[in-house]
């Protein structure tokens, strides 16, 4: 008896233990969605609905969307002069897709800019021997211990000196250096075997290609990781683009969504219709890119 308990207790205690554990993260994926499943189901309800108590519409109402374009458009009569609207005035007339495009511009800039120099300083701290090295980069590393908010008053006086208010320069110029980005980078690179360098020196290869043609295929998965999350980060970016930005036709879609609430009111039902379309790109890129992102996660075991 007292084996059979013995083989009974091996088999159920793991099984228990993995129940148990399932269970909590269903419970705690469920908590995490509940929020999206809210806003999605929210924008195709009628305004009657909205203050309702249900969360799955009585009446589906999809045409939420195509009043998103008309409301988000140049001209306030613009959508009440013709409320009938042909394919491309979603594209020409709708301030929506003006928005749609500077984020999508703003932090593709970003993201490119970003990691080249993240690369290229991260090159020059791992691979590159010179007096200093070192401390320069523990010097650079602390930077990130600077609240951005501290920060926020000399960049935009700078800004405003250089004539970069209102412009899309003055959002990816100060964003393209990262000390983030480059301790990523520089920490994916130190993994690399130095003998490569050696070789292709002895093969006749100068710094810049070593660097552009050895080192940058081999960190192609840290800069893939790097990409996603800079991408992410200025394209949900909202505080900076507030300060910054002054003409409607510059807003990013956090801050056309921010003076769309403003004009609309308690148009909440428009707004969740906004903002379920403007989360499609992350959704996108994390269905395709969520392996690189578990890579970035494991980055910091990497021995430096």
């Amino acid at each position: 008896m007292n084996k059979t308990a013995k083989h009974r207790n091996k088999f159920f205690k793991p099984l228990a233990t993995m129940l148990t554990s399932h269970v909590f993260l269903l419970m705690l994926c469920c908590t995490m969605a509940m929020p999206f499943v809210w806003m999605t189901l929210t924008s195709f309800k009628p305004f009657e609905e909205v203050s309702g108590t249900h969360w799955v519409p009585e009446k589906w109402q999809a045409e939420n969307y195509q009043e998103v374009f008309k409301k988000l458009s140049y001209g306030a009569a613009a959508g009440e002069k013709d409320p009938q609207w042909h394919w491309w005035q979603y594209f020409t007339d709708s301030a929506f897709m003006r928005y749609y495009f500077n984020s999508l511009l703003i932090a593709s800039w970003v993201t490119l800019l970003q990691c080249l120099t993240s690369a290229m300083a991260a090159f020059a701290f791992s691979r590159l021997k010179w007096r200093g090295r070192d401390k320069v980069f523990l010097l650079y590393l602390a930077t990130m211990m600077i609240p951005g908010l501290v920060l926020m008053i000399p960049k935009f006086k700078l800004m405003d000196w250089l004539g970069w208010v209102d412009s899309y320069e003055g959002l990816i110029i100060p964003a393209a250096f990262t000390a983030f980005g480059t301790f990523m980078l520089r920490q994916f690179m130190m993994g690399i075997p130095s003998s490569l360098d050696e070789a292709a020196e002895i093969d006749g290869a100068s710094k810049w290609q070593v660097f552009w043609e050895v080192i940058m295929p081999l960190a192609r998965p840290g800069l893939i990781v790097l990409c996603i999350f800079t991408f992410m980060g200025t394209y949900k970016s909202f505080f900076w683009p507030l300060v910054m930005l002054r003409s409607q036709h510059k807003y990013t879609l956090p801050i056309g969504l921010l003076a769309f609430d403003s004009s609309q009111g308690q148009a909440t039902h428009l707004l969740m219709a906004a903002v379920a379309m403007s989360v499609v790109p992350l959704i996108i890129l994390f269905v395709f890119m969520q392996k690189y992102l578990v890579k970035g996660i494991q980055l910091g075991a990497v021995k430096g």
